[in-house]
């Protein structure tokens, strides 16, 4: 990793001064007086973490997995930060939330916006004690609520849907930043269905930066949605090597058809971009790249190990060679997939089943195939 956690706030190697610079974005841009907003695309390995800071007025998007609650408690120290304004935790699963309990207790902080989920991981449980340690209330997501940061405000962009079933990520909070003329898009982990019902909600989405929703996953980044974004620089914030194969390609693919710039955590560190309202400056130049992931298969999220007592048990018989098993149900769902669809790292792993039957036998059971991965 080309940036030590025990020195986030040191830039990578091949970054320099602020630079890069983007041009105007034709959007109206109010008197901000010298004024700048940073964000901080802070590197936490396979996770994310999103300092914005504007003036005296902070926000963080997320806080890497557990182990990494102190180092960015130093980073956000470095930058100044004494409080939090808001902090976002975009979804439940613990390489966005896990290090959020460490900061919400070491900072003051006026708001957290978590979605109306009830999940009973340690992970998610520490953070919620930490709130009601506080005496304080969470703030739930509600499309179109607009929030100040300063000279700077943002927009809840999702969840827009209601009900995806066990599939957290697309309960994300996704939010629209702007500030002067130039705009930022964040979704956390959203996938295909929250991006349409995003789509589905009539909010201008156009902005000059995305961070790219699943770390570049391409059960999400689909070409309708980065269509009606329009970035000029996808930020893809995602470990060395991790063992999803994040980036995807065919999400590096939709990047490149669009004509994106892209800057990658794993490759660079942490990212920096500075906005004066009408222009964005980067701390790197883009990557050039272009390098997908290699999905080895071995990734799984913490919670799902401290949710189910039987997966050890389960990945064990798995690995003695049990090769029949070849595909994976989800129980909750009905449908089955190849051990190899993104969809199957998505899944909670007390609603997955393994089979080595058919898919014929398995339709003939009952069970749908999976629409993504056609078994």
């Amino acid at each position: 990793m080309l940036l030590a956690l025990s020195i986030l706030w040191i830039l990578p190697a091949g970054c320099g001064d602020l630079g890069n610079g983007q041009a105007d974005s034709g959007r109206k841009n109010p008197q901000l007086n010298g004024e700048t907003l940073e964000v901080h695309f802070i590197d936490v390995g396979q996770g994310d973490a999103t300092l914005i800071q504007q003036g005296d007025h902070a926000l963080l998007i997320d806080a890497g997995d557990n182990d990494k609650g102190t180092a960015l408690q130093s980073y956000l120290q470095h930058q100044g930060v004494e409080h939090l304004d808001y902090a976002i935790g975009t979804h439940p699963d613990s390489d966005h939330v896990g290090g959020l309990d460490v900061i919400l207790y070491k900072f003051s902080w006026d708001q957290v916006i978590l979605p109306d989920l009830e999940k009973d991981t340690k992970t998610y449980q520490d953070v919620i004690r930490v709130i009601q340690d506080k005496g304080k209330e969470i703030t739930y997501p509600k499309a179109g609520t607009v929030y100040s940061l300063g000279s700077a405000e943002f927009t809840v962009i999702a969840p827009a849907g209601e009900d995806y079933g066990d599939n957290w990520n697309d309960y994300s909070v996704g939010i629209l930043l702007q500030f002067g003329e130039t705009r930022f898009v964040f979704t956390g982990d959203a996938e295909e269905d929250a991006e349409q019902d995003m789509l589905a909600e009539g909010i201008d989405l156009s902005a000059d930066v995305l961070k790219a929703a699943h770390h570049g996953s391409d059960t999400a980044n689909t070409m309708e949605f980065l269509e009606e974004v329009k970035p000029r620089s996808v930020v893809i914030s995602c470990g060395e090597g991790n063992s999803y194969g994040h980036p995807r390609a065919g999400a590096m693919n939709n990047f490149r058809s669009i004509g994106a710039e892209i800057y990658r955590t794993d490759e660079q560190g942490t990212i920096v971009a500075v906005s004066d309202g009408e222009k964005i400056t980067w701390n790197c130049s883009p990557s050039e790249s272009w390098k997908a992931g290699e999905p080895n298969g071995s990734g799984e999220r913490k919670e799902n190990t401290e949710e189910s007592p039987d997966l050890q048990a389960e990945e064990s018989l798995r690995g003695q060679g049990n090769e029949a098993e070849n595909y994976v149900i989800n129980t909750n769902t009905g449908k089955f997939h190849r051990e190899t669809c993104g969809s199957v790292e998505q899944m909670q792993e007390e609603n997955k089943e393994y089979s080595s039957l058919s898919p014929q036998e398995l339709e003939a059971q009952g069970y749908e195939p999976c629409g993504r991965c056609k078994p």
